[in-house]
């Protein structure tokens, strides 16, 4: 059959396909025809991942190196962030007793000399302060920390002086550190500060004028007998008035009138235990209120009775 030129030909428009819906699910995950998976071809992917790998490990390294320059010079628990100058300690210790009353606002220890309920309050007080020393091996990393020390031979590093209870006799809890006598013990401590190392008096010719002069012939004859005895932080006590001075007798310090200077500088190592010096009143007057104050020695320690800068102050009362 032949065409008819006359007839006009058309071009039928054709819809585009349209792919179904499960068609358009499928390309999002992986697309065929552009090789894309989830949206990104392979060479996308890997430049992304790339980029996250190295900013996750940088911001990473960013923050292990903040975490440990805080721990190291903001919360390192055994060295201080603010020292000496900077702390608000400063740089002269405080002198410290035990026992301490009941009431904060006192430093009045009183009782009665024959009757055990009347000082057994002071007597637990003691043994509380003591019980560390008493148990040092039981102390967390004590036992293994102490080192036996003396003036020719300081602790090595990280180690700590041990303390000899032994030296306090007769002011130990044994004796009820003298109470039940009417010649109670009271112990001194000096304040921690830490990387406080004392200057020490050691040149016996030229010891402070104010200091007493039974202390000063105490240091020139244990010198005399060994001149490492003078690098000590010397404690003194007295009465406060000269009726104080005549009522408050004989006083014997133990071990020694001082705190030796191989504790210093104090550097918060395990199992470290403050020297104590035992101040044994022999026979003070009873019936009176007895004011006393305590000294402690050193070029580096201030003294100052209304700060009490290195000096402490109570009274005893014995009826």
């Amino acid at each position: 059959m032949s065409r008819n030129p006359k007839l006009e030909e058309f071009e039928i428009e054709t819809k585009p396909y349209r792919s179904s819906g499960k068609g358009k699910l499928g390309n999002i995950f992986y697309n065929g025809s552009t090789g894309e998976f989830l949206g990104r071809t392979p060479e996308s992917w890997a430049k992304i991942i790339t980029f996250y790998i190295i900013f996750y490990a940088a911001l990473a390294a960013l923050f292990m190196i903040c975490m440990v320059t805080f721990r190291q010079q903001f919360i390192n628990p055994r060295v201080p962030r603010l020292q000496m100058e900077q702390s608000l300690i400063g740089t002269s210790p405080g002198l410290g007793f035990r026992p301490l009353p009941p009431d904060v606002r006192s430093t009045l220890i009183w009782y009665k000399g024959t009757g055990y309920e009347s000082y057994k309050y002071w007597e637990d007080q003691l043994i509380e302060f003591l019980s560390v020393y008493k148990k040092k091996g039981q102390t967390a990393g004590a036992g293994q920390n102490i080192f036996n020390c003396d003036f020719r031979n300081p602790p090595p590093p990280g180690k700590v002086c041990d303390v000899d209870i032994r030296g306090w006799e007769p002011c130990i809890q044994e004796n009820h550190f003298s109470f039940h006598k009417s010649s109670p013990c009271i112990f001194l401590k000096l304040n921690r500060i830490y990387g406080w190392r004392p200057e020490f008096y050691n040149d016996t010719a030229n010891l402070p004028e104010e200091m007493p002069k039974d202390l000063q012939m105490h240091i020139k004859n244990i010198t005399q007998y060994n001149r490492d005895y003078a690098n000590m932080v010397w404690v003194s006590c007295h009465g406060e008035t000269p009726a104080d001075k005549e009522f408050i007798g004989e006083i014997h310090y133990l071990p020694y009138p001082g705190f030796p200077g191989y504790f210093y500088p104090y550097e918060n190592a395990e199992g470290y235990l403050s020297p104590l010096v035992a101040v044994h009143l022999v026979r003070p007057k009873t019936g009176r209120v007895i004011n006393i104050e305590c000294r402690a020695w050193a070029k580096n320690i201030k003294y100052d009775r209304r700060d009490k800068l290195g000096v402490v102050h109570f009274e005893i009362m014995i009826e």
